[in-house]
């Protein structure tokens, strides 16, 4: 093994509204029967990377829980495995992670007693394909210090202003890096995809440490740009960040196009998710389903239309559902409309009610009311 992985599922994202409130970003549920942080995780894992670590804090039970092996991925088992990291307090230390190298930082002992060369960081919050190999024979043929995994937005894919955002020589040598600019028109925007040496690595985050610094972009990317060697690689294909509700809609309903699907799913280096034990989808007799998917588990009675049903969702009689995606163990009674909504987990939809998203807004319904009245 030449590198090890590491990937940043620990924060918050305020732009999730209340979405973020029962997990982690890197838990959002995609694709039906998938989560965020899964994409990261295979791509580790399609790449031969078998020692992984995964930074959490922030709401980080569901993740954890979808964490607790490491089976699902494949990764190492006699060597390597999959690493859950947590802040822990000790007699040095007594904070939670204060930024995305105290992270690192907090768990330097994992990069010193690791014995390849090289690690991949990347976040849990984005969807996407990469082959970290091809990425890892850039970063040595071009000598570099530090690569970053890059994109360009197409018009109107997200805002830019929400990333770094980047500007390269004809080389690819990075001049130019800009975390979160109030306004720019530069529509190349950092992934959150870095490798480097690991013994540079632990080098720079004693540096930054020793002088309270705790942030990966600002304090070491953004620092070190014109002194250390850092070179751009394109991300191929497609990419999205999930971590505002905009886009997670945006890119869970990419997934009603087939050839996104086929994308993702198609070939021999798929997605792994943590399996679940369910049957598959019934459509009793009057359902209707177009443009949609519909996890295992679901039972539908209803119409379902331009929909993402995740798992174990039940629609009752006379139901439409147009626009939305209902996440896991929804209860939908009978004669509910629902349009251009994001219904949140476990809730319990009462008959004859009325949702709908206006004027282009996405709407977000929580609804916890008595499920079983015995």
């Amino acid at each position: 093994m030449r590198a090890i992985g590491i990937v940043l599922a620990g924060g918050n994202s305020s732009r999730m509204d209340i979405l973020a409130n029962k997990r982690a970003v890197a838990a959002m549920p995609i694709a039906g029967s998938y989560r965020s942080i899964d994409f990261a995780l295979s791509n580790m894992s399609n790449s031969h990377i078998q020692k992984v670590a995964v930074c959490t804090q922030f709401n980080a039970r569901s993740l954890n829980q979808h964490l607790n092996s490491s089976k699902w991925w494949d990764f190492g088992r006699k060597q390597g495995g999959l690493f859950v990291l947590t802040p822990t307090m000790t007699t040095e230390n007594n904070s939670w992670y204060r930024g995305t190298a105290d992270a690192i930082y907090q768990n330097i002992d994992f990069l010193r007693e690791s014995h390849e060369p090289y690690v991949i960081i990347t976040s849990g919050d984005c969807v996407y394909k990469i082959d970290f190999n091809k990425m890892l024979e850039y970063h040595i043929n071009k000598k570099a210090d530090i690569t970053v995994g890059y994109t360009k937005l197409a018009a109107g894919q997200d805002d830019p202003t929400r990333f770094g955002v980047m500007q390269m020589d004809t080389d690819g040598r990075v001049f130019g890096f800009e975390e979160k600019p109030v306004i720019t028109d530069n529509m190349t925007v950092s992934t959150g995809i870095y490798i480097i040496r690991r013994r540079l690595l632990i080098g720079l985050l004693e540096k930054a440490n020793a002088e309270e610094r705790y942030d990966f972009v600002q304090d070491i990317l953004v620092r070190y740009r014109e002194t250390k060697k850092i070179y751009g690689y394109e991300v191929p294909g497609y990419w999205n960040n999930i971590a505002t509700v905009a886009s997670y809609y945006k890119t869970n309903m990419d997934f009603l196009k087939k050839d996104v699907r086929d994308y993702f799913f198609g070939g021999y280096d798929s997605i792994y998710s943590k399996v679940e034990d369910l049957p598959p989808a019934k459509y009793n007799p009057g359902a209707s389903m177009k443009n949609s998917l519909a996890a295992s588990g679901c039972i539908i009675n209803g119409k379902v239309e331009n929909s993402l049903l995740f798992r174990k969702v039940y629609v009752g009689n006379n139901c439409v559902i147009r626009n939305s995606i209902i996440l896991n163990d929804v209860y939908i009674g009978d004669n509910t409309i629902i349009e251009n909504c994001i219904v949140e987990s476990r809730g319990t939809i009462r008959a004859n009610e009325t949702y709908r998203g206006e004027d282009g807004e996405i709407k977000i319904v929580v609804e916890e009311n008595e499920r079983y009245i015995i």
